[in-house]
């Protein structure tokens, strides 16, 4: 079994397309880990504001299968069929893939905006905090310690399965920014 991270995002039916995307992971990969969902501006598309999460699972398929069987995924829920730039039913990322580093399958490994995006990183680092990154020494806590930039994001209230994905007191306590 090889273990992965994979970034959830949506901008259009936030909660119905988290939930939708979750059960179809799951389906496709047993049990999973899922982080806190958040809420952020855009980044890299015009568009609305988005949910991102990030879960952890194990796969027995080799890397390209997996990144097949999410693209369908993403189909299955209207990704293909998006007339709007901008507008994203459902996007799911190939984070980490056990230890790889480098281009394997067409894929980088691990995936560059890992670092670079505060609604990657955050949700990793709250999930798997003691992990480390692949070709690093640096767990995704301490690399969510030393991050800079300038994007903004706050936990939301999002359910899955009967369960909350977000804490109370992660909500509380990073208050969320008021819709513009």
């Amino acid at each position: 079994m090889t273990p992965v991270f994979l970034g959830v995002g949506t901008n259009i039916n936030r909660e119905h397309h988290v939930r939708r995307g979750l059960d179809a992971v799951q389906q496709l990969l047993g049990p999973l880990d899922v982080s806190p969902v958040f809420e952020s501006d855009a980044v890299g598309v015009l568009g609305h504001r988005f949910y991102n999460l990030v879960v952890g699972a194990n796969t027995r398929l080799p890397l390209a299968d997996l990144s097949a069987a999410l693209k369908a995924i993403e189909a299955a829920c209207g990704r293909r069929d998006q007339q709007v730039p901008g507008r994203i039913t459902l996007d799911i990322d190939i984070l980490t893939y056990g230890e790889l580093v480098g281009c394997h399958a067409g894929i980088e490994l691990p995936r560059p905006e890992t670092l670079r995006n505060a609604f990657v990183l955050w949700p990793l680092a709250l999930l798997a905090p003691r992990a480390t990154l692949p070709g690093s020494t640096r767990s995704y806590a301490e690399l969510w310690a030393t991050w800079v930039g300038h994007q903004q994001l706050w936990p939301v209230p999002c359910g899955w399965q009967g369960r909350a994905l977000t804490p109370g007191e992660l909500i509380d306590k990073h208050a969320p920014r008021a819709a513009l």
